[in-house]
């Protein structure tokens, strides 16, 4: 972090160090801060005013809580370059801005039609994610959640964090103001990108493309790392899907093709293990494929409208069940147990299924989520066994729980809204209904909550939550038909930030488990300049891109 340019009164003759000056400066700065809150407390807002005024030479000023209520009673302090800042120059100004995301209160209070988080509000969601990303107290907790970042770094160098370190509340609450915001390109390609996926620790990457390569990243380093490009057998138009084991030795991946394939990432091994599914059509594929936690099983998504299990010691497929009347874009196990599984389909319905229980002869869902108008492109569990994301083309991301299942009414009003559907998302534009001022709930929706402002068209668009460990899963991330990716607020239901850089279609995205960096696969057939800010005259070439957008709160770095 760079030093704040704050004017000391010290005398020349003073023999203490810039750097302990500097200290002092953010304890005074701290103590200002925390007098300016107790003022507030007790109803002394010309003085709590007086004192923000003097902490800045630009000054500051106070912006009202989410809900419209007043003044908030906690500001904090963000470091911010200035509007003329270069690279290898530090110079900072200190604002305050509301706990709350920056821009979304706001942009709450002008709409007259924000998103509804009534249901949200009262969900076990809502608490468990503030309580995860560091909103509400931990009630075991000795000590008070601080409310800047440069209070938690004044407390953990004075000693009084209570352990000499940041808890992971604090940390959620601070990456909470350094989401990604920057690009850079990682790779380009002469064809189409269609997955791009980050390993379950994080230090590799791994990409799949038009041109039937699969090509493994290093990611380590200040940038990606080229390590092997694996060439993929019984490949029909591209490779749909891919999927790291969990032990990240290998990976997955699926095409037109009667079998899905395994493939070792390391070593000198070139093998591909053909695991054969004998579905009983001729054009086949699978659309979705997902190891489970113990990489013995691997459950597939077709388009024949069944889901297929996989037994990898056994060497053979041991369940295909029926589970949709048509196409199975999507299919996730719900946490590590791997004992409940999730479906989704062109037929709108999310479906909830016990792997324990389930049998070809009798294959019968736990119970069935509606409340989407159009087919469903994408699931992503939270990882509780309880929620789970469902993306969909109807412009829309709908959260679930899966304790509160849909009627058979709420179904097959799902049903008819699908089957009355008359256009196709790869080549046409989004009809007026489904457009967000016109888009009314369905009868019996029994999802928690809908995020609207990203676009389904032309493929299978995925979303993701958050990580756990860097934001408590605060966010819901999507790429979208127009070349961005949405970041959306959980809690508000409002994009907080809107990433550009391609021009086409992103298709999937992964944000890293440890790090503020998000990276964008995209189908586009353009050409990004490798920059860190984003252009604005990109040229048109075809290439597709892999770009990576990451948090940062200084310069962009030098390219």
């Amino acid at each position: 972090m760079g030093a704040t340019n704050t004017h000391s009164s010290m005398d020349e003759g003073d023999g203490q160090t810039s750097q302990s000056a500097g200290f002092r400066t953010i304890q005074r700065l701290s103590q200002r801060l925390r007098n300016w809150q107790e003022g507030y407390d007790h109803g002394r807002n010309a003085t709590a005013a007086a004192t923000a005024s003097s902490m800045s030479d630009a000054g500051a000023g106070s912006s009202g809580s989410g809900s419209g209520s007043g003044p908030a009673a906690n500001v904090q302090i963000v470091v911010r370059p200035r509007d003329n800042a270069i690279v290898n120059v530090r110079v900072w100004e200190v604002e305050y801005v509301d706990e709350e995301v920056e821009g979304s209160s706001t942009r709450q209070d002008s709409s007259n039609k924000g998103p509804n988080t009534k249901e949200l509000e009262e969900s076990e969601f809502c608490l468990m994610t503030k309580m995860a990303c560091g909103l509400k107290p931990d009630s075991n907790s000795q000590y008070e959640k601080p409310s800047s970042v440069l209070k938690l770094i004044s407390q953990r160098e004075i000693g009084t964090r209570g352990g000499g370190g940041f808890t992971s509340h604090d940390i959620s609450n601070t990456i909470h103001h350094f989401l990604p915001n920057k690009m850079t390109v990682e790779d380009q390609y002469f064809h189409k990108a269609f997955c791009g996926t980050y390993s379950t620790d994080g230090d590799y990457f791994l990409s799949a493309c038009q041109d039937r390569m699969l090509r493994l990243y290093k990611t380590t380093g200040k940038r990606f790392r080229l390590l092997r490009t694996i060439a993929a057998r019984d490949v029909g138009w591209s490779i749909l899907d891919t999927a790291f084991s969990p032990d990240g030795s290998c990976c997955a991946y699926s095409s037109w093709s009667d079998s899905i394939y395994v493939v070792r990432l390391f070593g000198d091994s070139d093998s591909h293990d053909a695991l054969m599914l004998s579905p009983t059509q001729s054009r086949f594929c699978i659309f979705s494929l997902v190891f489970s936690q113990d990489g013995q099983e691997i459950l597939c998504g077709a388009n024949d409208g069944f889901m297929y299990l996989y037994d990898r010691y056994s060497n053979q497929r041991i369940l295909r069940i029926p589970a949709h009347y048509t196409d199975v874009n999507t299919v996730a196990y719900a946490d590590n147990t791997s004992h409940i599984l999730y479906s989704g389909s062109d037929d709108g319905l999310c479906k909830v299924w016990d792997r324990r229980t389930l049998s070809e002869s009798d294959p019968q869902p736990v119970g069935v989520l509606a409340g989407h108008q159009d087919g469903i492109t994408f699931i992503e569990p939270r990882g509780d066994g309880r929620h789970f994301l469902s993306n969909s083309k109807d412009q829309t991301i709908k959260l679930w729980d899966v304790r509160k299942f849909s009627s058979e009414d709420a179904q097959e009003e799902t049903r008819q809204h699908v089957a009355s559907q008359n256009w196709d998302y790869r080549w046409q534009k989004v009809p007026h209904k489904f457009r967000e001022a016109t888009l009314a709930s369905l009868k019996g929706d029994s999802s928690v909550m809908t995020y609207r402002g990203h676009s389904v068209l032309q493929t299978l668009v995925r979303c993701h939550f958050s990580p756990t460990v860097s934001t408590g899963q605060r966010y819901i991330y999507s790429g979208c038909a127009e070349g961005r990716v949405f970041i959306y607020d959980a809690l508000t239901g409002h994009p907080v930030k809107v990433l550009r850089g391609h021009r086409a279609c992103v298709r999937d995205v992964s944000w890293h488990p440890y790090k503020t960096e998000i990276a964008s696969t995209s189908v586009c057939m353009v050409h990004a300049i490798l920059v860190t800010i984003l252009p604005d005259d990109l040229k048109s070439c075809v290439y597709s891109t892999v770009g990576l957008c990451s948090g940062t709160m200084v310069s962009p770095r030098g390219v």
